[in-house]
């Protein structure tokens, strides 16, 4: 089951997401603050985060910003914010999709299962470029072999 963390501070949305992703099977945890997200993300392995712009205690961007520093995990912006310069800031820094609102909720689904389906497709892609046998590593991209060192006592 994939968990997805939606990140939103209206309630009535929040109702209408969640109980929809869970009809098509995914585990939705909901964050209405930054800091709750933060904490959630903490503590849990999300497939993707559904991002508003407009947060209490802060913005989408510059979450997605802070995401990006460590994490690669697919970012939807689901926002009422549709200007062009919006749409094209939330995508360059890094975000994988930018849906606006009002929306359609079949259309989030497909793009939701899009964006884990190229997620799952990057990860097996980086599972295989590396090469494993006995306590040798080779990471066929970066052309390295790293050999596990056995101490000896």
């Amino acid at each position: 089951m994939e968990k997805i963390l939606l990140v939103e501070d209206d309630s009535s949305i929040i109702l209408g997401i969640k109980y929809s992703l869970e009809q098509e099977g995914f585990y939705v945890d909901i964050a209405k603050t930054l800091n709750i997200a933060r904490n959630f993300i903490k503590d849990n392995n999300y497939s993707l985060l559904l991002l508003d712009i407009n947060l209490p205690d802060g913005n989408g961007y510059d979450f997605c910003n802070e995401i990006r520093e460590n994490s690669d995990v697919g970012i939807i912006f689901l926002t009422a914010c549709d200007e062009e310069v919006n749409i094209v800031m939330g995508l360059d820094i890094g975000g994988d999709d930018y849906i606006t609102k009002p929306f359609r909720v079949r259309e989030l689904i497909s793009r939701i299962n899009a964006v884990i389906r190229r997620k799952k497709k990057l990860i097996n892609y980086e599972e295989k470029k590396i090469l494993k046998f006995d306590d040798l590593k080779i990471d066929t991209l970066a052309m390295k072999v790293l050999k596990k060192v056995k101490k000896s006592f």
